[in-house]
Formats: C-alpha cells, sequence, structure tokens
C-alpha cells in the first residue's frame, strides 16, 4: 500500500466517521502554550516537553528556531506536571522465595479487590555491561566475570561451548554461576499490591507472591507445564535432534517481553528473543537442534547462550505462557497451538458465544502478525475454565494486500507451500532475503534464500507444510508449530515490521504497532506492505501503527480490512514526533496510549550540521538521536484531536517505557522502566556532555540546537555514582483524580 503525504486516515467506526491526521502545529520546550487550565480537547494533562517541535499547537514554524535553541536532557521519569511517580519494586528486591528480576517489562493487574490487586511482571533480558558493572552493588556478593571474560577472549569469537565441558572443568562451574543468576532474573513475576490512604500504592508481600524463573524448575523441580500438537513432539523417543529427557516438562521462562490478559483472571506472558540464549531452529521432527549450536558468550547489550551449559531444548522456549497469579501452586503453562517465535504482542478477544481469538506478533525484521482462534465457542467470559480453549484450535498467518484487504493463512500440514519471494521483500544492502526450513531435511534448521529461482526449486520439491516435517499428522503439526516463523514464510505469510504489539478495542477493532521496517539479517517487510509517502524506497525506520477490522467484526472471520492510523518520524515529513512505537492500551475514553522502543545505542546521538556525514546523507537510523530518549504518549482516537499524539512521559537515560498498565478506575498508570543505563551504565559524579543537533521547523527548516545529555544513569536513586536499577513505577495525579 502505497500513501500519498496527508493520507493517513483514521476510521474508528461508522459512528465516528473519517477523520483526516491534523497538519502541523506546535510546542516547545521553553514556551509550551498548554497549561492546566488550558488544554487540548480529549487532553487531560499538560504535555511534556520533547527535544523538538512537534505538530500538535503553539509555536510557529518561526520562533521554533529560537525555542528549541537548547535542552536539557533528563535522568529521571519525566511526567507532566500535577502529577507525581512511585517506584513499586525494583531489580534486586526480595519477590518471594526469589527476587525482583532484570529489565522488567509488560505489567498486567488483576485486581483481588477494592484497591489492591495482583501485579504479573515480565523479565526480558540481561543488559550486559549495566547488569555486570552493578551486580556486586545490588546484590552484595560477587560473580566471576573478571576470569570468565579472560577465559573468553581466548576463544574463537569470544564464545565458547560450556555444554560440552567436562563437569570437572573450574571454567564450566564459573559460566554455570553467571548464566544461573541471569536466568533467575529474567522470566515472570507474581507481587501483590494495595492502594494506601493517601493514593500510594505498596507492595503487601502476599502468599501468593512468586517468581517464574529462567531456571525456575532446576532449583525446587517446579517444572512448567504444556498442552496442545508440540507435547507430542517433546514425548516422542528417539527424536531426530536433542533431547533434554524431560518430556513435555519445562524448566522455566525467559525473554519475557509483552503480554495479555483474559477476562477470567489470569496473563500471558510472551516469550521473545529466546534465540539470544538457546537455538532457534529445529529438526524436521520438531526436536531441538545441540545446545552447543548457542554458545555461552558475553556482550554490552546482553549475555548470550545462558541456556547452553544446562543444556535446555530450544524447542521448549518460544511460546506463550499462562500464568494465574492467585493460584501460588502455578508455574506457567505454554499453550503450544499459540505458536512458537519471537512472541512480542498478544490481545485475547473474548465474545461470547463465539470462538476465543488471539492476536500475537513475531518481533523480528521480517516478522509475522498471527491469530489464533480456538476449537470451541467461548460461553461464560469469566469462567476460568475457558483456559482449555488455548488446547485446541488453530493458528494462523496475516497475509496483507496492498489495496487494504487481507486474509488468514492456516498454518497446518495440508496448507500448500507458496513461499515470500527475496524480490518481494526489502532487503538490507539491496538484497531482499527469505529464511525458509532448510531443504536438507535431515540437517534440519533453515537456509536464507536470495534467489527467487532457488525458492522455485524448493517450491517444486515441497508441496504443503506437512511435506517439510516428518511423524504422524499430530507430530507433523506440533512440528509445524514449534517452527512457527518458517513454516509461516514458506506457506506466504506477509513479512512485516516488527510487530511489537495488538491491542483489541471494545468493539472488536485491532490496532498492531510495527516498530522498524528498516530490514535487517533476519529478513526485512513485504516491499507492498506499507510504502514510505516521502520515498517509496526508503523503508518506514521510524514505525507506524496499523488498524485492522475483522470482517463482520467477528472473531471467528479468516478476512479482514487494514488502514494505517499513525505514523512515526519528524513533523515536517508527517510523522507525529515519535519513534518506533512498541506497547499500546486503550483506555475507557477510547484513547489510545503508546510507549515508544528506540535502540537505546541511538538515544541522543549528535546530528551534525547539514545532516550528512563525509559528504553523504544520514540515514534515518543515524538521525534517530533527535528524539532524545524513550517516551509515552496519548492518541486520542475520537474527537476534533483524532490523529494526534500528545507526549505524557520522558524516560530516564538508556531506558525503554513499558506495560502501560491503568488501575481499574484508572487513577494509576503502572510502568515498566527497563534497562536503565544500558548504554553507559552507571553515571560518575553526575558525568554529562553538550552535543549539537541539527532539527527542523515543522516547515522543514534547519537549525542547530544545543543540548545537555547525562552520561550513564543514578536512576532510580539519582544519587551520585549508585547502581541504575530496572524498576516498576506507579504514575499518578497528586490529586489521585483519574489519569484519563
Amino acid at each position: 500500500m502505497k500513501l500519498q503525504r496527508r493520507e493517513f486516515i483514521l476510521f474508528f467506526g461508522a459512528a465516528v466517521g473519517t477523520t483526516l491526521l491534523r497538519g502541523p502545529a506546535f510546542s516547545g520546550p521553553s514556551q509550551s502554550p498548554f497549561t492546566l487550565a488550558n488544554l487540548p480537547e480529549g487532553i487531560s494533562f499538560k504535555p511534556v516537553d520533547l527535544p523538538l517541535p512537534l505538530g500538535i499547537t503553539g509555536i510557529g514554524p518561526k520562533e521554533q528556531s529560537q525555542a528549541y535553541q537548547t535542552y536539557e536532557v533528563k535522568d529521571d521519569l519525566v511526567v507532566p506536571e500535577g502529577f507525581t511517580y512511585e517506584v513499586i519494586a525494583s531489580w534486586g528486591d526480595p519477590l518471594g522465595d526469589s527476587r525482583v528480576g532484570y529489565n522488567n517489562d509488560y505489567l498486567a493487574f488483576i485486581p483481588t479487590g477494592k484497591n489492591e490487586g495482583l501485579l504479573g511482571v515480565n523479565f526480558e533480558y540481561i543488559s550486559g555491561k549495566a547488569w555486570i558493572d552493578s551486580y556486586q552493588m545490588v546484590m552484595a556478593k560477587d560473580l566471576p566475570f573478571a576470569e570468565v571474560i579472560k577465559a573468553l577472549a581466548a576463544q574463537e569469537g569470544n564464545k565458547i561451548n560450556a555444554y560440552a565441558l567436562a563437569d570437572n572443568d573450574p571454567l564450566k562451574e564459573q559460566i554455570k554461576l553467571i548464566s544461573k543468576e541471569a536466568l533467575i532474573d529474567l522470566g515472570i513475576g507474581v507481587m501483590s499490591l494495595k492502594r494506601n490512604d493517601d493514593g500510594t500504592w505498596s507492595r503487601t508481600n502476599s502468599g501468593v507472591d512468586r517468581r517464574i524463573t529462567g531456571i525456575l524448575a532446576l532449583d525446587n523441580g517446579k517444572y512448567t507445564k504444556t498442552t496442545g500438537p508440540a507435547v507430542e513432539i517433546f514425548n516422542k523417543q528417539n527424536k531426530l535432534g536433542y533431547d533434554d529427557n524431560l518430556g513435555d516438562k519445562v524448566v522455566g521462562s525467559f525473554s519475557n517481553c509483552a503480554g495479555g490478559k483474559t477476562p477470567w483472571g489470569t496473563f500471558l506472558s510472551a516469550e521473545e528473543n529466546f534465540q539470544d540464549q538457546v537455538p532457534e531452529g529445529v529438526k524436521a521432527d520438531g526436536s531441538s537442534l545441540d545446545p552447543g549450536e548457542k554458545p555461552f558468550e558475553i556482550g554490552d547489550e546482553d549475555l548470550y547462550g545462558i541456556g547452553n551449559v544446562f543444556g535446555l531444548a530450544g524447542n521448549k522456549y518460544g511460546w506463550m505462557v499462562e500464568v494465574d497469579p492467585a493460584n501460588p501452586d502455578d508455574y506457567g503453562t505454554k499453550h503450544t497451538w499459540l505458536g512458537r517465535f519471537r512472541h512480542e504482542a498478544v490481545a485475547v478477544r473474548v465474545v461470547p458465544n463465539r470462538k476465543l481469538a488471539v492476536y500475537s506478533g513475531c518481533d523480528r525484521r521480517g516478522g509475522h502478525l498471527y491469530k489464533f482462534v480456538s476449537a470451541e465457542a467461548v460461553h461464560n467470559p469469566q469462567d476460568p475454565q475457558n483456559s482449555r480453549l488455548f488446547s485446541n484450535g488453530m493458528l494462523y498467518g496475516a497475509k496483507f494486500n496492498p489495496d487494504g484487504t487481507g486474509k488468514w493463512i492456516p498454518l497446518k500440514p495440508d496448507t500448500p507451500i507458496d513461499p515470500v519471494l527475496p524480490s518481494q521483500v526489502v532487503g538490507k544492502d539491496g538484497e531482499g532475503m527469505v529464511p525458509l526450513p532448510n531443504p536438507d531435511r535431515t540437517t534440519g534448521g533453515i537456509t536464507r534464500f536470495t534467489s527467487d529461482a532457488e525458492v522455485a526449486l524448493y517450491k517444486e520439491k515441497f508441496k504443503t507444510l506437512g511435506d517439510l516435517y516428518v511423524g504422524t499428522e499430530t507430530e507433523k503439526q506440533g512440528a509445524i508449530l514449534i517452527d512457527a516463523h518458517f513454516a509461516a514464510n514458506a506457506a506466504g505469510v506477509t513479512c512485516t515490521g516488527r510487530p511489537e504489539d495488538t491491542e483489541v478495542a471494545a468493539d472488536g477493532t485491532l490496532f498492531v504497532a510495527f516498530t522498524s521496517e528498516t530490514p535487517g539479517s533476519d529478513g526485512g517487510p513485504n516491499k507492498d506492505f506499507l510504502q514510505n509517502p516521502q520515498d517509496p524506497k526508503v523503508p518506514l525506520e521510524y514505525g507506524w501503527i496499523l488498524r485492522l477490522v475483522e470482517d463482520n467484526q467477528n472473531p471467528e472471520s479468516l478476512t479482514f480490512t487494514w488502514e494505517a492510523i499513525a505514523l512515526g518520524g519528524e513533523p515536517y515529513l508527517n510523522g507525529l514526533g515519535f519513534s518506533n512505537p512498541d506497547n499500546l492500551t486503550i483506555d475507557s475514553k477510547g484513547n489510545l496510549w503508546m510507549v515508544t522502543d528506540m535502540s537505546t545505542s541511538s538515544h541522543n546521538q549528535p546530528v551534525p550540521a547539514g545532516r550528512t556525514k563525509d559528504g553523504k546523507p544520514l540515514s534515518q537510523e543515524k538521525l534517530r538521536g533527535i528524539f532524545g530518549n524513550n517516551t509515552a504518549w496519548c492518541i486520542p482516537l475520537t474527537g476534533a484531536n483524532a490523529g494526534n499524539a500528545y507526549p505524557f512521559a520522558i524516560g530516564p537515560m538508556d531506558t525503554e517505557l513499558c506495560g502501560l498498565e491503568f488501575s481499574p478506575d484508572e487513577t494509576a498508570l503502572f510502568l515498566g522502566v527497563q534497562h536503565p543505563g544500558e548504554n553507559n551504565s552507571i553515571r560518575k559524579d553526575f558525568a554529562f556532555e553538550t552535543r549539537e543537533f541539527a532539527l527542523k521547523t515543522t516547515e522543514g527548516t534547519e537549525f542547530i540546537q544545543k543540548r545537555e545529555v547525562p552520561i550513564g544513569s543514578n536512576w532510580p536513586s539519582k544519587q551520585a555514582n549508585q547502581p541504575p536499577r530496572p524498576s516498576i513505577v506507579v504514575v499518578r495525579r497528586l490529586d489521585n483524580q483519574s489519569i484519563t
């Protein structure tokens, strides 16, 4: 779909009608036109001041270059005037019989009574440098980092297959110590909360507080359960690949990113970048590759292969995990009918007397949008027995047509092979690439195809998805679900730009945040999916938000229509001022709330005059520093300001804001503040730099801004030289009234 400038249309139902996105009008950091008594219609807070001119209301283009000459970035969570925040829990705090993990992400608040509830929390990954630098200060104990880093330096590629080391090898034990602590810091948590009389929130440390860590069962024998066809693979004897000899039991959960809630009081936790810790590829029977395929490694942004030394089976990670927070004996169930891929998004649609629908995205470059439809219908949406509906149904992948229509393709054995072609996708360095299940099925894994002719031969060799896998029909179905992303490529499901969240409105409308369409080593989006309105050849690096409506608003429908409703980027190019949309939520008034996920390494990186380097224009990725830190936004979907975006919060240094979970009365907003200090670690003596940025007014005139940028982070303590700690916060008004 090719969109022309100013043709981003919002359709929010026939009752609302059609509204064009607003053209540019403006605000600035030193002369904000908003006051608490003069707010835009539909907005209940004074927008926070960002470092670049926005297309909302206030300062005219001629005055912007003066108003934005300077800007100070804060190492703090910046919230609107009249608001405050409290830290509920930070990495290392006690939680149940374990601790609060690292890089808290999705949050699910399940009320258990008036002013109290259970908060489900995801812990996604380890920020290598910041975690290592801060570990001793937070945990008051040491790990053998120096010894292991020295040993890795002597290995080819600075990585090692620790699983293959002898059990009495001291290096294996050292790697095991580090990997275990890292896996403890990943997974899922449940914590009990209450609202106090003064409006603040605090933990109550009840008997249901607990952790589901990445190493849970090796510590206490409490295994995570599994349902669906992949169970046949887990229990199968004489596997073609690696067998952990645990049958259908799983050691735990890790790489937990986004999530969602069910009407019956459970929440879903999405295992995303599991491929960083265990092998992603599988054999033709769905069994895992050897643990040595993902060796142990320490990087600045993450630790890799931490499942290696424990021999974790790769095919048991990358699933959607359901947790009943109120049951202290529940340590999660992985529902394999929902597919194994880099799960980021999940939204559950429950309509009485209709089948259950679950929408999820695969957060990778070239990832797909998926939909699970249960075999049976829902009767009472609040019935806890509805969890059984996840155990039988069908998984589909979305096929988007350029005309704004689409269909759902089933991922089952008799689905025809019709692969996505390399020429159809945006390629890194101009060459399209599509990964497909390895045509050498005895070896397994994947092959990256860059030639349409080679794909044509592939299509001649394999006629259906079932031809790619071995076993009974149930076993083939299980293997397809285990290999879902690559099977979806083989079936012709549309490749997209990192679908990072899905959110269903009350009327069944689905919203999807696509974070970035720039291609990478995993692949890229289909060329005819959504094209940049300025230059169709340039991917939408800053992301966009999609609206999808099932035909007849029926969750069982296999056809739909879709539309782009919000574009990231600079206002002078019709962007709304944000970059890389991620988590979404919808409030009771129908406003869409969103947080951004810009790569940490790009935050506040300077942009020289002329926006060129060595005589060449800077890429969109190199320009991303103009947006500053990651942010939270409110986008009205109705009324006079429908389609405008209003900044609500700014994260501390090097962070990503996650969660976006309102309390039932919307007087509190829970946020996860993830990976503070990820890029520059601990801030030393309040160090900062003054950097220059070539900004543009909302009419496209360039000017230079001097920006004061802290180096590293001390958040949340905000005390000099203290370690940055990922934390969960609650944002509220000082008067404790509704945020919305």
